[in-house]
């Protein structure tokens, strides 16, 4: 038996999609519901609203969750929508709602329809299902003519740039043209991803997105097809249909999947290629015999630990090709340039003791870093790094209250989804965490910005506790102990180069490390001679 409506305290909730459909229509349907609520005798205590939201999820719907906790303090008697679907079009969703407010003795009143019941809800959630299932393909069927006349389906590769007034047509943008083909030249020159990566930031040169390359920006999925290596419209070939975006239920985010490769799309845009069908079959046959072999950075293979601490940063100063150990008597390694040992294209044929560079790499290091100077530039520039992030932080101080406020936000209405038995599950749970230490991590930037400049003075012991820590600091690192020392080591140092001369071996250190160490280009040259650190030439070989 309906309840009659007739003096009892009525909520309105509106929504509409996306940020292309305009604002009034939050506006019109509440219009809607009020001139409803007069006919019908309702009181009107609150309004709900949620702009640019979809219906294919509750979660992130600020405005409906507040609806959900109110109708559990009581505050209303009914929900007032222009039509179901403004709540949910997922069937789910939509009957979990309902069951909840019936729970609750909240009627849900339709306009023009009035009260909402389980086959009113039953039969609006299929309708609803139904119509986003259609959507989705009449969207895709879209795309995929889009990508059949050769243009873009959405989203822009780095080395293009959108033709204007031609939606979804692409051209070549010159200047990330010519670093698309330096990485793929670098490549197959023989440099890893890691170190191209190194080298572009070196150059300031600017990456696809964010402040740094990585070496995953180079290296991508193969079975994504993303990163510069492996991105076929290089090579004049747009593929399209590789992966599908699906929402995870409990949290509302939407995750991407690979389909299988018989669903994907290709189609030839010879206009578009930059790098030469050479350069492109050499960059995959490395690739390729690099997955075979499980070096580092092969497909679904953890990264190689690294046998010396430089290895794969040795070059040779003539060709600069790789140095690899060419031959190993207890302590003492030897190394070659692989080039000419490959090709023989490469005149330098001279042996080296890697132990021995690395040694006076070593000794050089400690020498300049017990360099009391040196550490005493070192806290001058944290200071000023230190005031600099302040000064900017402040800045941008209302910023970081904006997200921290945001952050805790999200976190808050998780957590009343999960309490209101909305969400549940360990995937829940485990953003109810991740969101708990985003909104922390954003609290504290906030609080950071609000701080005063600390300064940080050097202890009189501090030099004398430094000093100790670096005196063994080759012996520890030249084993392979300190590990993560070994890492942060390399990750200073984009290369060592070493060229033979005519009496001695020139060895160059560059990277961070140099700047570091106050030097303008390298680190060490002429380190060390041949009679008393090198193998002499190694002729007939």
């Amino acid at each position: 038996m309906p309840k009659p409506t007739v003096g009892r305290r009525a909520a309105l909730y509106a929504r509409y999609s996306t940020d292309l459909q305009s604002n009034r229509s939050v506006e019109d349907q509440l219009e809607l519901c009020r001139a409803y609520t007069v006919r019908e005798g309702l009181s009107v205590v609150e309004t709900y609203a949620d702009r640019a939201r979809t219906s294919a999820s509750l979660i992130g719907r600020e405005g409906f969750s507040d609806l959900m906790a109110d109708a559990k303090a009581g505050r209303f008697d009914v929900v007032v929508v222009e039509a179901l679907d403004r709540i949910s079009r997922d069937q789910g969703d939509l009957a979990g709602v309902h069951k909840r407010l019936e729970f609750l003795g909240v009627d849900i009143l339709i306009v023009g329809m009035g009260r909402a019941d389980i086959l009113q809800v039953g039969v609006h959630g299929l309708v609803g299902q139904l119509w986003m299932e259609g959507h989705k393909r009449k969207v895709h069927r879209g795309l995929a003519g889009v990508v059949r006349e050769g243009r873009s389906a959405g989203g822009r590769a780095y080395g293009y740039r959108p033709a204007p007034g031609r939606p979804g047509e692409l051209v070549v943008q010159d200047e990330e043209a010519a670093v698309v083909r330096r990485v793929f030249e670098e490549y197959i020159d023989g440099r890893s991803p890691r170190e191209i990566a190194g080298r572009l930031n070196a150059d300031r040169v600017p990456p696809p997105r964010g402040t740094r390359w990585n070496a995953s920006t180079i290296n991508g999925q193969p079975e994504r097809g993303c990163g510069l290596l492996l991105n076929p419209i290089y090579g004049g070939m747009i593929v399209w249909n590789r992966v599908s975006m699906v929402r995870n239920p409990d949290t509302g985010k939407r995750v991407s999947r690979v389909n299988p490769e018989s669903d994907w799309q290709r189609v030839p845009a010879p206009h578009l290629a930059i790098v030469p069908p050479d350069l492109i079959e050499a960059a995959r046959r490395r690739k390729e015999a690099r997955r075979q072999s499980g070096g580092p950075g092969a497909y679904g293979r953890a990264h190689a630990k690294p046998k010396r601490p430089f290895s794969g940063l040795l070059r040779c100063g003539c060709c600069d090709g790789g140095l690899a150990i060419s031959k190993s008597n207890g302590s003492a390694v030897w190394g070659r340039c692989t080039t000419s040992k490959e090709s023989g294209t490469c005149t330098n044929r001279r042996e080296v003791r890697i132990d021995r560079i690395e040694a006076a790499i070593f000794a050089g290091l400690r020498e300049e870093l017990a360099n009391p100077i040196y550490v005493k530039a070192y806290l001058s520039a944290y200071h000023e790094e230190r005031q600099r992030a302040r000064a900017a932080a402040k800045r941008d101080r209302v910023k970081l209250e904006r997200a921290a406020a945001q952050a805790r936000s999200a976190y808050d209405r998780a957590h009343r989804l999960y309490i209101q038995s909305m969400t549940d599950g360990p995937e829940a749970e485990r953003t109810i965490r991740e969101l708990l230490d985003a909104a922390r991590k954003a609290e504290a930037a906030a609080a950071e910005a609000t701080t005063d400049t600390e300064v940080v003075e050097l202890h009189p012991r501090a030099l004398d506790r430094y000093l100790a820590a670096i005196e063994d600091l080759a012996a520890h690192l030249a084993t392979g102990e300190a590990l993560e020392a070994v890492q942060v080591l390399r990750e200073l140092v984009a290369r060592v180069v070493v060229t033979p001369e005519a009496t001695a071996t020139n060895v160059v250190v560059e990277g961070h490390l140099a700047a570091i160490l106050g030097k303008e280009a390298s680190l060490y040259r002429g380190m060390v001679v041949a009679e008393e650190g090198f193998e002499p030439p190694t002729h007939g070989l």
